[in-house]
């Protein structure tokens, strides 16, 4: 069974999960709840920042796109697949999986793809939607393609390192300051700012600034090393959440 075939087989079995939860049915309108917040709340707080302080918000607000879209997006979508992993994982229902025609590794591979696909089609709706800034098309895409890895990365750290989503939330949580740390490589201008890139969302912050900074020349090469980086880490949590199903 292939990924096409396991998205219509369990896309809606899923579908009436995500409905049926509702700590994870709010999940999916974070990003665009985001987005809107930003829209109409950062530049009135930018206008009073200048007025009163005379502090001019605006040449910050790549850093604050990188954590709230770049990153935010996918680790949200990576959090919602987490926490159906780690439902069916309670409920057994992967160990059953082990005796129908969709594999194990059919399985992950459709709950890879879908937050990867989820990830990148929001990008295209956020940095519209929020006016906050005019990237073109390809460089939304450029961006997604850097960020999209994040996605089921996270979604298998939850999977393979809680036991149930109590555990799921607490890393969660615990991930978030995780999470933050990159975006003070934003004010290094020194060669320290490579340290920031042990953490894997450094990279696809560093390519959003890269681009909004009209820096296009080596982009390409940030974005190999996004995806590649990213990718080598989902592997080894996937390569531990495989083993504890095969216990």
């Amino acid at each position: 069974m292939n990924v096409v075939q396991a998205l219509r087989a369990l896309g809606p079995i899923d579908l009436r999960g995500v409905r049926r939860d509702s700590t994870l049915s709010w999940m999916v309108f974070v990003p665009l709840v985001s987005a809107l917040a930003l829209r109409w709340g950062l530049p009135p707080l930018s206008a009073r920042l200048l007025e009163r302080y005379d502090f001019d918000l605006t040449p910050y607000y790549p850093a604050l796109l990188a954590y709230f879209f770049v990153v935010m997006t996918p680790v949200v979508f990576g959090t919602l697949i987490g926490f159906l992993l780690l439902d069916e994982k309670d409920d057994k229902t992967l160990t059953a999986l082990q005796v129908t025609p969709l594999s194990l590794n059919g399985y992950m591979a459709y709950r890879i793809t879908i937050p990867v696909l989820l990830t990148l089609l929001m990008m295209f709706v956020i940095f519209p939607l929020s006016m906050l800034d005019d990237l073109p098309l390809l460089h939304i895409l450029i961006t997604a393609l850097a960020a999209a890895p994040l996605s089921p990365l996270f979604a298998l750290y939850l999977a393979s390192m809680a036991q149930n989503k109590v555990q799921g939330f607490a890393l969660m949580k615990l991930s978030g300051f995780l999470l933050l740390v990159p975006i003070f490589a934003f004010f290094t201008s020194s060669g320290w700012e490579l340290a920031f890139g042990l953490i894997p969302t450094y990279w696809p912050m560093k390519v959003y600034w890269m681009l909004t900074s009209g820096q296009t020349e080596d982009v390409w090469v940030y974005v190999l090393v996004a995806v590649l980086y990213q990718s080598a880490v989902t592997a080894l949590f996937a390569k531990r959440f495989n083993a504890a199903m095969r216990r």
